[in-house]
């Protein structure tokens, strides 16, 4: 991965002036972006360079998707054509994009009112339903429903990574809450195995990664929704729960259920879902957090510790979750 983006040969493809500035914008964890200043005017600049959503077919897609949803009235930052009309650029073997600058800020459940948790669930239904609109319905069947997580297969991960913890020396704080997270969810998963959800449900078109950094607010409103990499078919109930687990989790691991629920009823409406539908999703999100631990593979297995931070929540949250259980299926299907 280039630490410097190739500018020259870039503003030269897309006839964007001469770089006055270019800022790297570190909140990302797949790809790379920079903040460029042109003679032209303001960009965001984006390295695609995860392998997995990072080739030019998959890249068109998603930007094929958002030019249509920008159509529909969703907010997004479609990609800009260069000369040629094509909106990704490969140089060097690398592929890149130009989008408009969208000036914002990102806001977390906790700095949203009422009025506003209704309106970012009202958003993802629009998504959505906007999704199903504008993307292709063939090819559906080669992405089946997902098999649920084996709790056989997560109690051999979670003893590969308890010997991890152990040898990481010096031990640290971090690796004193991992090994007490590990075993107290090999318990949890002891107890609930017999709770293993079925195949899930039907699959619908999904922004695959809807979460407060890849949303933009300006003002109170939503300006942009961005990082379209994960664009895919998968159960879209189950997206609404996940991105909901993301907003709503307070510090110490409950969900905000009152914000829940509001965001809840206006993704239910906006997208046309059932409350069993939402149920449903509900149980397999929580089963999915019970057997989930790629925060810790990242830290352990790749000595990536860029999602640390987010582990003391997520991880409290899966305990809490299977706790309040019931509760949390009202929230989302009330």
């Amino acid at each position: 991965m280039p630490h410097a983006p190739p500018l020259g040969v870039l503003l030269r493809q897309y006839a964007a002036g001469s770089a006055l500035t270019c800022e790297p914008v570190d909140q990302g964890l797949l790809n790379r972006g920079w903040r460029l200043c042109t003679t032209r005017g303001r960009f965001f600049l984006k390295h695609h360079s995860d392998p997995e959503t990072g080739t030019p077919a998959a890249i068109h897609r998603q930007h094929r998707a958002t030019r249509r949803l920008a159509g529909l009235g969703v907010p997004v930052a479609p990609a800009l054509p260069d000369r040629d009309g094509r909106t990704v650029a490969v140089v060097g073997g690398h592929c890149f994009a130009l989008h408009p600058w969208v000036e914002g800020r990102h806001r977390h459940g906790g700095q949203l009112t009422t009025a506003q948790c209704e309106r970012l669930g009202a958003l993802l239904g629009v998504v959505h339903s906007g999704l199903e609109r504008v993307m292709p319905t063939r090819g559906r069947h080669r992405a089946g429903p997902a098999t649920s997580a084996d709790p056989a297969d997560t109690f051999a991960l979670i003893d590969d990574l308890l010997a991890r913890v152990r040898r990481h020396r010096p031990a640290d704080p971090f690796d004193e809450l991992a090994r007490h997270r590990l075993l107290e969810r090999r318990a949890l998963l002891e107890r609930h195995a017999d709770r293993r959800p079925p195949r899930g449900a039907a699959v619908g078109w999904v922004h695959g990664d809807f979460h407060p950094f890849n949303l933009l607010y300006k003002g109170d409103a939503p300006a942009a929704i961005v990082d379209w990499d994960r664009l895919g078919l998968r159960p879209r109930a189950e997206e609404a729960v996940r991105a909901a687990a993301i907003f709503f989790v307070r510090p110490a691991g409950p969900l905000d259920l009152t914000k829940v629920r509001a965001y809840a009823r206006a993704y239910r409406r906006a997208a046309g879902a059932t409350p069993s539908q939402l149920a449903a999703a509900v149980h397999r999100v929580w089963w999915e957090r019970l057997n989930d631990f790629w925060m810790l593979r990242w830290h352990y297995e790749r000595g990536d510790r860029r999602a640390d931070p987010q582990f003391p929540a997520a991880s409290a949250l899966a305990v809490w979750w299977t706790r309040e259980y019931d509760a949390v299926c009202a929230a989302f299907a009330d």
